[in-house]
Parts: C-alpha cells; structure tokens; sequence
C-alpha cells in the first residue's frame, strides 16, 4: 500500500511551510502529496458539493489556497523522491492545451513525478467566474482529456470539436513519463466510470472505508468489461479517514486499492504531529 496526504496547498501561507511540510512527508516515507483546486470559494453558493450530506465544502474562502500547480512545482524543486498529484483539477474550467502545458513542464522538471488527478466540477459560481459554461462540462471533460494525450504524444495536433479547434502544431517539452502524464479521474456520479474505463490511468475515489467502496468496485469492473478494458489497469486510490488502523488499511489491500490519501484535516490540529504518528502507527509497521 502507498500512502499519501492531501491538501497540501490549503492553509499554506509561506514557502518555508509548505516545503517544510513535504519535506517531513518524504523522510517519512509518504509516498504521494496531494493538492485540492478552486480558483475561488464564494462567500454564498447555492451549487451542492456531492461529497457532503450538508452540501458544502469544507473551510472558508478566505482560507489561503495556493495554486495547485505552482504549489507542487515548489514542492519539486525541494524533494527528490515523493511523487506530486492533484486530487483534483477542475479540467472542465480549464484551458485544456495551457493545463497541457504546465503538466507537461512539471512532469519534466519534477523528473517524472506528477500524477494530474482530473474532475469534471460541480460549482457552477466558480465556472461562472471563471467564464465557462457549467452546461454540457461532461462532454467538455471527455473531449479535453482525449486532446491533451494528443498534446503529449509528439506528433503534430490535429483535434476538432464542439470545443476545441487545434490543428499543426507540436508541444515540446514532452512528459518524461512514458505515455504521458497519469490521470487519475476523480469522482463516482453520472458516468464516471464509463470515463475510467476508457480514459483514465486510474481512479481517486471519494470515500473512507473500504465497505463504502466495494460496491463502487463492482460498477467499475463492469464499466471496464463493457468498455474492453483490463480492471487490474486501473490504479485504485481512496481517500481514508485514519480511522481503523492496520485492520483498515489491510481491508482496503484486500479489495484491491494501491493508494491511500489521508486528509490533513483528519491528524488533529498540529499536522506535522500528527503526520508523525500516522507514520510510526501505519507505515512503518505496514
């Protein structure tokens, strides 16, 4: 099992702090860091976070949120080892050939470390801020993702659609991993797992224990089987609450999750204490 920590990008107010944070988690042995995004957090939203009983997101807005991208670009510079993914994205509001880019130029300079975990949205107040339509973000996701493996690929760009119009050019820097940047999809609502299945390099499930995510399992085993696609292809990670201990790590091993991503917010009120003892306590006995 792998084991990572997520937000890193929230509450962060000076580079000594976040650096200083990441630099802990590698010498600890945590495999992957994560970051959260939102450009902005309205003071209102009537938009309903899907991942809470009381529809709203956790923190404020005005709660220091670095940009994802240019808070694991920091934290590349700094590690050596730790692997560097977002958990995730907002890609439907997203510049699909610029996000291409940065991904791209933060695989290379991080020597191959960066995952780009990819959602499809859910706060229409932020889409419209930002000037993107909340309609049809599904499709938009689907058509983006496609798009940007082309941007990776080296060859010269030929994509139409309802979306985009690129035609004759390159992007170089190419990612230093092969194949491209990892995706990982997040999310579990409408066709999530159809754009798994046929699209992603793994899946960032949105739940805590493993009871909770075995039958979401079974609807993803039987996306990939329609879609012709091999299960064991996709990379499980799960969100885990640090709840349980060995008994739940060992029951998430069982059903097949390779990652686990603890919330910050999960280890008390003094993170690196308590990034600390979620060391002693699970990995180095795991």
């Amino acid at each position: 099992m792998k084991f990572g920590l997520i937000p890193i990008n929230i509450g962060m107010d000076s580079l000594e702090s976040l650096v200083g944070l990441a630099q802990y988690a590698e010498s600890l042995d945590f495999e992957s860091l994560w970051t959260f995004e939102h450009v902005m957090v309205p003071v209102e939203y009537e938009s309903k976070y899907p991942y809470s009983k009381d529809g709203k997101m956790g923190g404020g807005s005005d709660n220091p949120f670095l940009d994802p991208l240019i808070a694991l670009t920091a934290v590349a510079a700094h590690t050596k080892t730790v692997r560097l993914g977002t958990g995730v994205n907002i890609l439907s509001q997203a510049n699909p050939l610029l996000l291409a880019k940065q991904a791209a130029s933060l695989d290379v300079l991080s020597g191959g470390r960066f995952m780009l975990g990819a959602g499809i949205g859910w706060l229409k107040e932020e889409f419209d801020a930002m000037g993107v339509p909340f309609e049809r973000r599904g499709a938009r996701y689907d058509d983006y993702l496609i798009a940007m493996r082309k941007v990776w690929s080296g060859e010269v760009v030929e994509h139409q659609s309802d979306f985009i119009n690129w035609s004759g050019f390159q992007s170089y820097p190419l990612p230093k991993q092969e194949g491209g940047v990892p995706i990982i999809i997040g999310g579990h609502k409408g066709k999530a797992f159809e754009r798994i299945a046929k699209l992603g390099d793994g899946w960032f499930a949105p739940t805590n224990d493993a009871a909770g995510l075995t039958p979401l399992l079974e609807r993803l085993k039987a996306a990939c089987d329609d879609a012709g696609r091999d299960y064991n292809s996709v990379e499980i990670t799960s969100m885990w609450d640090y709840k349980g201990g060995l008994e739940a790590v060992k029951a998430f091993e069982d059903i097949g999750v390779s990652r686990l991503i603890v919330p910050l917010f999960t280890l008390g009120r003094d993170p690196v204490a308590g990034i600390g003892k979620l060391s002693e306590d699970i990995i180095a006995k795991h």
